[in-house]
């Protein structure tokens, strides 16, 4: 987190007080808080209002109780007062794809993912596959105020073809599977259905039936067996990464799914799976149909069909190139080792065998993919800000921020960018009652910034205070979490 970054003696000395501090925080969060005014400050509510200059935003029981210019909203008796200057408030970000159990249990959510989500101003997450064992003892801690952390929304288990490719999953073959499956998942509670890769084409339609008579939203990756159209007719909500969208934008669809779901009959070395993989990319962009990409995005549009790109992801694990191979080493300090060793030996296995043509594919893949962003946003279909942390590569935290800058970098507005990672989550998550923006009613979840992000996107990293339910996160506090974070990864 690099707007956070801490000096070596200021770190000795909060690492010896950030116990102690941390605890007298979580303590006060639990006794009854005092209202907390924050006064002239120029608000950016994420409606399509202008931004509102030298307001005032009153906090009371975890919501905003008034909005005002500062000359006239009053504040109540023995408030909390945040002077606010010069700096701008914004709704609290939303990372809609992340793993919070992919680094070890039970601490690799608690004292790695959580404290660097906080102090980046991350308030809400959609995790995206994990173990509910984990996730919901983590949940009732945060719903009970014995822990800091952002609302959290889970599908629980994948559901994956045979073998899954990741765990947990749940393997789904055939309808009586995914009947089965749905309702199970349904019965614990879990928010939504995440699908995956390997699936096959009955089970996966199979599961589009259950969850649409289950009522319950289903997302996730487009299976290799099915086309991106199929997806959307199907009703799934939401695409993650991009999945087979571009292979849906090829004059030679069909013949680019056989070449994707071909099994060699003799077992590859590894460097023939990499040539017949960069034959096949290479066949993916000299076949991009923009008649094709437009009928798609025209599906999207007409089925409500979500994109969660994940460009970060894209451009640091999928398509890495030598200008972003060694880009996030500044920011390896705040990964615990284990996880650290993952992401180079990952590294070390692409760099491997990947030659300079190789690195020049996959900028024109990463490209394309961008521009296709630009393209589905332009024509109405919406964008959800998402990183996949922590994969490779892909950093809890900070790496919304690298999302919110490769949104802009592919051709969005900063406030289209920023709706990406406020109002439109909570729109998908259908939860606009409560977050999302700005405004009266709503959780005091916010983001206080040194900087308009409106002029440059960079400026979301300027954080000076986090507001999490009503409860202020002030710089100070922020450098204590990151001092924690710190002490878990250098330790881990």
């Amino acid at each position: 987190m690099p707007s956070l970054r801490i000096g070596s003696f200021l770190r000795c000395v909060i690492l010896t007080l950030a116990w102690t501090i941390f605890f007298l925080l979580c303590a006060c969060s639990a006794r009854h808080e005092p209202a907390l005014a924050i006064t002239h400050v120029t608000i950016i509510d994420m409606t399509d209002a202008a931004p509102l200059a030298d307001q005032t935003v009153v906090i009371e029981k975890q919501r905003i109780a008034a909005i005002g210019p500062s000359s006239s909203v009053a504040i109540p008796r023995g408030a909390q007062i945040v002077d606010a200057r010069g700096k701008f408030v914004i709704p609290g970000l939303t990372d809609m794809h992340i793993h919070l159990t992919a680094a070890g249990e039970p601490d690799g959510s608690r004292k790695f993912m959580l404290p660097l989500l906080l102090a980046n101003g991350i308030t809400t997450v959609r995790d995206m596959g994990g173990y509910l064992e984990s996730i919901r003892p983590l949940q009732k801690e945060i719903q009970e105020g014995k822990r800091f952390g952002p609302r959290i929304v889970t599908p629980g288990p994948y559901l994956d073809g045979s073998p899954p490719s990741f765990e947990p999953s749940l393997v789904v073959t055939n309808q009586v599977q995914a009947d089965e499956d749905v309702s199970q998942l349904v019965a614990l509670g879990v928010d939504f259905i995440k699908v995956q890769s390997v699936l096959g084409r009955e089970a996966y339609f199979a599961i589009a039936q259950a969850a649409q008579r289950e009522h319950i939203t289903f997302v996730g990756h487009v299976p290799d067996r099915v086309t991106a159209t199929e997806a959307a007719d199907a009703g799934q909500h939401s695409i993650e990464h991009l999945t087979n969208v571009l292979r849906g934008c090829s004059r030679d669809e069909a013949k680019l799914m056989r070449e994707q779901v071909y099994v060699p009959l003799k077992q590859e070395t590894a460097e023939q799976s990499h040539s017949r993989v960069v034959r096949w990319q290479k066949e993916l962009m000299d076949s991009f149909s923009p008649g094709k990409a437009a009928a798609l995005i025209a599906k999207f549009k007409e089925k409500d069909v979500w994109q969660t790109p994940t460009l970060v992801l894209l451009k640091n694990d999928a398509f890495p190139t030598p200008e972003n191979l060694f880009a996030t080493v500044s920011r390896a300090e705040y990964i615990p080792p284990r996880t650290l060793d993952i992401w180079k030996k990952s590294r070390i296995e692409q760099m491997r065998t990947t030659s300079p043509q190789d690195y020049e594919l996959h900028a024109h893949l990463l490209r394309k993919s961008m521009d296709m962003v630009a393209e589905m946003q332009k024509a109405g279909v919406k964008i959800l800000a998402g990183t996949d942390a922590p994969a490779p590569d892909v950093f809890p935290g900070s790496g919304l921020h690298d999302e919110l800058q490769l949104l802009v970098e592919a051709g969005l507005t900063p406030f289209a960018a920023l709706q990406s990672a406020t109002k439109s989550p909570a729109e998908f998550l259908h939860s606009t009652r409560d977050s999302g923006t700005v405004e009266n009613g709503k959780f005091a979840d916010l983001v206080l910034l040194d900087a308009n992000p409106l002029d440059d996107i960079r400026n979301t990293r300027k954080i000076r205070a986090v507001i999490l339910g009503g409860k202020l996160l002030d710089r100070d506090a922020l450098i204590v979490l990151v001092a924690q974070e710190l002490r878990f990864a250098s330790g881990h």
